[in-house]
């Protein structure tokens, strides 16, 4: 066997043996989230600091909707995620932090619940927990990851993978960019969404907005786990 051919090998063999972790990561997440009921995601950047106002809205954000009866679920890292995680925990709400290895920035903030902290080694299985188990996504400022989920959501409602969940950008300055983008080139210039899908999103600026969103919206729609 020559060189090529036998590290092909030996990665094939890691890769069956991955398969397992995978799993195991998949039920782990699956058996936690299936007993906290229903929750809404916050993403945003890790690196956003206490007193910015970002910070402060998801903070009040994540209270407001706890004692609504809401669990609040995070990435579990600093930042806004932080911010989240602290407004559950102050309103006596449930506080679940996915937490995922990181070579910087991503340790498990304080303010989750001890027995809702959760810890993944793959981005895709972190990201499915999310899109099940959530009855709706607040997405503030950030950065490469919050795009990510971004953009995951959003397609998984555009393409009815999952049933339509309310998902609202926090802050229209900071959002008008790329929506300002979205509508002018991926949709009139090039036609790859149609306009219908901008419907999915809802751009808001205050606390109180998007509470009073989620409030409106669950008075009519049935609480469940999304697929």
């Amino acid at each position: 066997m020559n060189l090529k051919a036998r590290d092909w090998a030996e990665t094939r063999a890691h890769s069956s043996w991955q398969i397992f972790k995978i799993m195991a990561e998949f039920v782990e997440g699956f058996e936690a989230l299936a007993k906290i009921g229903p929750c809404i995601s916050i993403f945003g950047s890790a690196r956003t600091k206490e007193g910015n106002p970002y910070y402060e809205a998801a903070l009040q954000i994540a209270e407001s909707l706890a004692q609504e009866g809401f669990g609040i679920i995070s990435g579990g890292g600093p930042g806004i995620m932080e911010a989240a995680n602290r407004g559950a925990q102050r309103a006596g709400g449930k506080s679940v932090g996915l937490n995922i290895t990181l070579p910087h920035e991503q340790n498990p903030n304080s303010h989750i619940d001890k027995d809702k902290s959760i810890n993944f080694d793959y981005f895709f299985v972190r990201k499915v927990m999310f899109a099940k188990y959530s009855q709706g996504f607040v997405m503030m400022p950030g950065g490469f990851g919050t795009m990510d989920e971004f953009f995951e959501v959003a397609t998984l409602i555009q393409t009815k993978k999952m049933t339509e969940t309310p998902m609202v950008l926090v802050g229209k300055e900071y959002w008008s960019g790329l929506l300002n983008w979205i509508d002018t080139v991926m949709m009139k210039k090039e036609s790859n969404i149609h306009p219908e899908d901008l419907n999915l999103l809802k751009v808001l600026d205050t606390p109180e907005e998007v509470v009073e969103y989620f409030r409106v919206f669950y008075t009519t729609n049935k609480l469940r786990p999304n697929f």
